[in-house]
């Protein structure tokens, strides 16, 4: 029951029905494209279930074309990061954010033309969200694998012996936050090797990734993000009590 309940108050959010339709998505196609590599020409059940992942991928594309002002509204917040007390970590995110805001535009316009809307090319567009897409993950790798170093450094002393100077609240903190951060790194590094399999043909391992590889990186991506959002609830529910 409690379960059911958590789920419940997931779906209450946008970004919450996103994970979840985001991880069915990658589940269907991890699971479809097993079956239709296994029996390539039996599987009416593995070719239904990649329809329901890419319906689920067209759903979420269609639900981005309003994700525009709260990327704008949060790009103006940070702005040039002022606040931030490592420079490096600062632009990193200045960068980050600047991608993201351009990824919108242009995965809208790819999307429109699909739908006869424009008369563009869609490949084109897509290339480029998704070379925005592959720029923004390869930022979002380099931020969390030196925020985990610092934070590494902080709780180990340079012999390599676990520091006890610290106060044992704050060393928890830490600990949670580098294991937060190690999570975030292998999800970013799970949906990179999705964003260039998706770039034109040429660029590295693009357009070689079978069906259920795509589901399996995803899925492994997804799974990670549902789970650091329901420990951050869970933290957040015991802070709050």
């Amino acid at each position: 029951m409690a379960l059911l309940n958590s789920l419940a108050s997931s779906l209450e959010s946008y970004r919450g029905r996103d994970r979840l339709i985001r991880t069915l998505g990658y589940c269907c196609q991890l699971v479809g494209g097993v079956l239709v590599e296994q029996c390539p020409s039996g599987s009416d059940v593995g070719r239904r279930l990649l329809v329901v992942s890419a319906q689920l991928s067209h759903c979420r594309t269609v639900l981005r074309l309003f994700d525009d002002p709260a990327m704008f509204v949060y790009t103006k917040q940070y702005g040039l990061g002022t606040e931030e007390e490592d420079i490096f970590i600062r632009w990193l995110s200045v960068l980050s954010n600047m991608a993201d805001q351009l990824y919108y535009p242009c995965e809208h316009v790819a999307w429109a033309a699909d739908a006869k809307v424009l008369q563009v090319d869609s490949a084109r567009w897509w290339a480029l969200s998704t070379a925005l897409w592959v720029f923004s993950l390869l930022l979002g790798v380099v931020r969390s694998l030196w925020m985990a170093l610092k934070l590494r450094q902080k709780m180990w002393s340079p012999t390599g012996t676990f520091t006890s100077q610290l106060p044992r609240s704050k060393r928890r903190a830490m600990e949670a936050r580098m294991w937060s951060e190690v999570l975030t790194l292998l999800s970013n590094l799970a949906d990179l090797a999705n964003a260039v399999h998706w770039l034109p043909r040429g660029v590295l391992w693009a357009g070689r990734f079978p069906p259920w590889l795509v589901g399996l990186m995803g899925t492994i991506s997804s799974l990670l993000s549902m789970y650091q959002a329901a420990r951050a609830g869970s933290t957040a529910e015991a802070d709050s009590s």
